[in-house]
């Protein structure tokens, strides 16, 4: 996985928590619609791509900054969705902020499978390549975009209850976008940018293994500062992510066992977990956090 660009800030603008990403003739006035409401009713600030009034075969450039500064996508696959021209230009534009940025990008399939998405790349994209001939490296790159979310973790609705599904991807996006919120840092921090360029190649994200960083100085130079840019920068990328701060005085004042509930409740999400010592906290952070991608 490429590192992200981090030379324009280290916290991106995020005015959405959601972008949605759909065929409108397919689930506008259905699925997505009682979506829509029930993440606004929850007060999750989301936005709808036909909230911007479309022309032509180019996708507006209002949509694209959209993407961009929102916590999260989801695209709702449909059995229409690949014959959008502007689904598929904001289909590829979400997977390169999920690779630039690591913008948590989840699909729901929704009364298709992965497959079904996947079988498009055949039948909807010969109909593209005809339409695009001078334009055919567009055509590849909805190919590519296409088979990369069809391989993403999401939701799958087929004939199901729908209000019940609804309800659990709003309730997962809503425990999702707390965990995507990011940590207010210094506005012009310098020399921030070079260490997070340092930071970033140490921690190197995207491979399949364990890596710990130390960031080690005198107090008051910045240590806390570049580990909240840098948590910042990657924590939408990893299935749970934790940021505990003052660790010292935390567990001078508190306790150990705080400390590890702290923990434990961030990357699992159960908010009355109690260990009662701080031995049976390792266990439990031995055994649970071993099997999950986390920062």
């Amino acid at each position: 996985m490429a590192i992200p660009n981090v030379s324009s800030s280290s916290s991106p603008q995020r005015n959405h928590d959601v972008f949605l990403s759909f065929r409108g003739e397919d689930t506008r006035n259905t699925f997505t619609g009682h979506l829509y409401n029930a993440l606004v009713i929850k007060g999750i600030k989301t936005f709808r791509d036909d909230m911007v009034l479309q022309k032509g075969d180019e996708i507006s450039p209002v949509l694209l900054e959209a993407i961009e500064q929102s916590k999260i996508s989801m695209i709702v696959f449909s059995k229409n969705y690949a014959t959008s021209t502007w689904c598929l230009d904001e289909l590829v534009k979400i997977l390169d902020c999920r690779k630039s940025i690591g913008q948590m990008v989840r699909p729901i399939f929704y009364d298709v499978d992965p497959s079904d998405v996947r079988k498009q790349l055949g039948e909807v994209m010969d109909m593209h390549e005809n339409k695009f001939k001078d334009d055919i490296q567009r055509v590849l790159r909805w190919k590519v975009a296409l088979k990369e979310a069809a391989s993403l973790s999401g939701w799958h609705l087929n004939n199901g209850h729908e209000p019940d599904f609804i309800q659990s991807i709003v309730e997962e996006i809503s425990s999702r976008i707390l965990k995507c919120t990011f940590l207010d840092v210094a506005k012009y921090p310098v020399g921030l940018h070079s260490h997070i360029d340092a930071m970033s190649e140490l921690l190197s994200v995207g491979y399949d293994d364990v890596r710990m960083v130390g960031i080690h100085g005198i107090g008051g130079i910045g240590k806390t500062t570049i580990a909240k840019a840098v948590y910042n920068l990657f924590t939408g990328q990893f299935q749970s992510c934790s940021f505990l701060a003052n660790v010292r005085e935390t567990t001078k004042q508190c306790g150990l066992v705080q400390l590890q509930e702290t923990l434990l409740s961030e990357t699992l999400g159960n908010i009355n977990l109690k260990l009662g010592n701080e031995d049976r906290g390792i266990n439990v952070i031995k055994e649970r956090l071993c099997i999950r991608r986390f920062f």
